[in-house]
């Protein structure tokens, strides 16, 4: 909100001045400030989102890669007793 004031004054000699103030309560600003912020959190929110697909998943990859190595290791060793039980059967015959 903007107000004007206008005073007179009269000089001892007859004279009359104006004076004119105008004041304002500061209004709205551009609000610039405020976009810049909110641009700045989304840009971190965006490169963060990013950051975590690129290298989130690489916590999950080791896993992945440790477990199929112990399925491998578990195959391996039923078929070292397979073929132990089938020559235990073929001495035996």
């Amino acid at each position: 909100m903007v107000e004007e004031r206008v005073t007179e004054v009269q000089s001892p000699d007859g004279d009359t001045h104006t004076h004119t103030t105008v004041i304002s309560d500061g209004g709205r600003s551009g609000g610039g400030g405020l976009f810049l912020i909110a641009l700045l959190i989304i840009v971190a929110l965006v490169i963060g989102v990013w950051a975590f697909n690129k290298w989130g998943g690489a916590e999950a990859n080791k896993d992945n890669a440790i477990a199929n190595a112990a399925n491998q290791v578990g195959d391996a060793a039923q078929n070292v007793g397979d073929a132990a039980k089938d020559a235990a059967n073929n001495t035996t015959h």
